[in-house]
């Protein structure tokens, strides 16, 4: 296994700066964060593809702490090692290596052998996974036309695809989406093994709460809420189905090791703030 932490990550901060960066109160991002670093435990040599600034956080957390061996690139044609700074130039940081060459077209080659796990943005989502990232309103007429399928399909059947809802709302999660543009648990199972053979929605974090697919047949599950937001809240919220089960947990708190990394190593400018502000 080769070791992804750099020194900078390991070396332990000052008591000064203990003080400023590990006791001030945890954000909603920060909760945020730990939610998309737990989506990604446990990957091996699995490329890391993550859209949004917490998800990115999210992920370079998960490879200092539950998953040493995901694969980052530098944002074009190469995979790194080490951390570096949200915004940041990698190559331009002490302790961060090239350890491998990825142009454009082996990117279909991981997502065909789903060597890869994603957190996609999606417009919609319903309660089965389905998301939609292509028009809103019927699509013959759409009143509004976004960036097509791109990936969705191939991502959703072939590797591990999780999302990332930075402003949770019924305009989000609705009972039906207006385009399938990733495939759900349903439509999965519907379409047979071709579809479900490899399909694995495995989390969908949101500013107010984590959920997987682990309700009734593949039903949107609630996993937990982020401290501060109830029950009642998240429900007003959601316009689709979601399995709730007995008493819903608050998300884990983040240890002082993971906040440290958080603050001072991944997001020093505190850009997720601009993502999840309070």
């Amino acid at each position: 296994m080769r070791n992804t932490v750099t020194e900078s990550a390991e070396q332990p901060a000052s008591s000064d700066s203990a003080t400023t960066t590990t006791d001030a109160p945890v954000t909603r991002a920060e909760y945020c964060a730990i939610a998309v670093a737990d989506a990604f435990a446990g990957d091996g040599e699995f490329i890391a593809s993550a859209f949004g600034t917490i998800p990115a956080i999210g992920v370079r957390l998960a490879r200092l702490t539950v998953a040493p061996d995901l694969l980052l690139t530098d944002g074009e044609a190469r995979f790194v090692s080490g951390s570096w700074q949200i915004g940041a130039d990698p190559h331009a940081t002490e302790g961060v290596v090239v350890e491998g060459w990825s142009p454009f077209r082996t990117i279909f080659d991981l997502v065909w052998h789903g060597k890869r796990h994603v957190m996609m943005i999606p417009t919609q989502i319903d309660g089965h996974g389905n998301t939609n990232i292509s028009a809103i309103g019927d699509y013959a007429r759409p009143k509004v036309q976004l960036v097509g399928v791109r990936g969705a399909p191939g991502n959703s059947v072939c590797h591990p695809t999780s999302y990332w809802v930075p402003n949770h709302s019924a305009r989000v999660f609705v009972p039906a989406v207006d385009m399938v543009s990733g495939v759900g648990t349903d439509n999965a199972r519907a379409a047979g093994p071709a579809a479900s053979a490899y399909h694995a929605l495995r989390r969908v974090v949101t500013n107010l709460a984590v959920l997987d697919f682990g309700g009734p047949d593949g039903a949107m599950r609630l996993l937990s809420l982020h401290p501060g937001v109830t029950l009642e809240q998240f429900r007003a919220a959601t316009g689709c189905d979601v399995h709730v089960e007995g008493e819903v947990p608050a998300t884990r708190e983040p240890s002082a090791e993971e906040l440290r990394l958080i603050r001072e190593v991944i997001d020093p400018r505190s850009l997720r703030d601009r993502e999840i502000p309070g």
